[in-house]
């Protein structure tokens, strides 16, 4: 069987790596002998880290020769279909899954949180998109309703995000952890968020905490992470650090999994520390953060785009998670480990 994974892939986003990466290894493990070709950003590099086929998802002639030859497109997963960042993002995928549909290759939009869809035209294409796909699956309840709010009448299954099937082997919670692993990004709205962030590691390295900086997006989000430390007043101590940017994928899930308590902003950050167990303290700027923190039965303190809030409410709330570790790491469970069999199960539908 050959399949074409079509994703943010290849734009060294930890994220989407670890999506790609999950959804490989759960699609060999399903059937040993498929054939996986990635359009990505950076195709040599795609094919060297993972051992696949992968063509320039921007060349349209390979694009168009991948998906001919291919027994089925897989969409996803991921927030692809949205339009926060620009219109160019339903653009592309949805143009993707027309190529399929013009060259009569099966299409399964895969595991994708959907939205937000702001103007007409995004909810219009990705309506029309949708309604030609053979299966059509996403990772939250909120993806499903709004798909329904703008005509999508298909069959609609909510799936876990890939992410959380990943090799145990590789990701693992840490009994004895003794950091907090922080997850920050840039925002439009301005660094504000990221000031009252300083104001809670501060106090937090003041009570003897460790503090880890991930940065998920590589050096943008090294970038934002400068920016709270130039923020701090112990920027220098000798218990705060920011992870290597480049750091590889593997180290990037396992600084999430084995902290005692990850604070972020970035979905996947928050989805690392879930699937190790880890309890997580979610600063939102997106629906999919709220929907994905409901899931897991974790508690969302503050949104970056309200000013209803500062360190100390941030503050009060890391200390509250950790006081209750063992509550939330129950609640993770409950969700998590039927979902990690679901995120197989999926997997073994698609390539079967």
């Amino acid at each position: 069987m050959k399949i074409v994974l079509s994703g943010y892939f290849g734009f060294d986003n930890a994220g989407d790596e670890a999506i790609l990466h999950s959804m490989i290894h759960a699609f060999r493990d399903e059937r040993p002998d498929v054939v996986i070709t990635v359009l990505s950003n950076q195709p040599e590099k795609t094919k060297q880290s993972y051992g696949v086929d992968a063509v320039n998802r921007w060349n349209l002639k390979e694009v168009i020769g991948a998906v001919r030859s291919a027994d089925r497109l897989i969409s996803g997963g991921g927030s692809l279909l949205q339009d926060k960042t620009g219109p160019k993002s339903v653009l592309y995928y949805c143009g993707v899954m027309a190529i399929a549909h013009v060259l009569r290759t099966p299409v399964t939009v895969y595991a994708q949180g959907i939205g937000p869809l702001a103007s007409r035209a995004s909810r219009l294409l990705t309506r029309q998109t949708m309604k030609k796909v053979d299966q059509l699956t996403v990772r939250d309840e909120a993806s499903r309703a709004l798909l329904r709010e703008i005509g999508v009448e298909n069959d609609i299954d909510v799936v876990p995000d890939p992410v959380l099937g990943m090799n145990p082997e590789v990701i693992r919670a840490a009994p004895d952890a003794d950091y907090i692993a922080v997850s920050v990004r840039s925002w439009p709205s301005g660094r504000a968020h990221l000031r009252k962030i300083a104001g809670t590691l501060d106090r937090l390295l003041e009570e003897g905490e460790r503090i880890v900086f991930l940065p998920m997006h590589g050096e943008e989000d090294a970038r934002a992470a400068s920016q709270v430390l130039a923020s701090m007043k112990h920027s220098g101590h000798e218990n705060v650090r920011v992870l290597d940017a480049d750091a590889p994928l593997e180290e990037k899930q396992r600084t999430a999994a084995e902290a005692k308590l990850v604070v972020g902003m970035r979905l996947h950050a928050l989805i690392f520390a879930a699937a190790g167990y880890t309890p997580f303290t979610p600063i939102s700027y997106d629906p999919k953060i709220d929907a994905f923190a409901s899931l897991c039965g974790q508690p969302v303190p503050v949104h970056v785009e309200e000013d209803n809030w500062e360190s100390s409410d941030l503050t009060a709330a890391v200390h509250e998670a950790l006081d209750q570790r063992d509550t939330r790491q129950r609640a993770l469970a409950a969700y998590v480990t039927p979902a990690k069999e679901a995120v197989q199960k999926l997997a073994a539908a698609v390539v079967s």
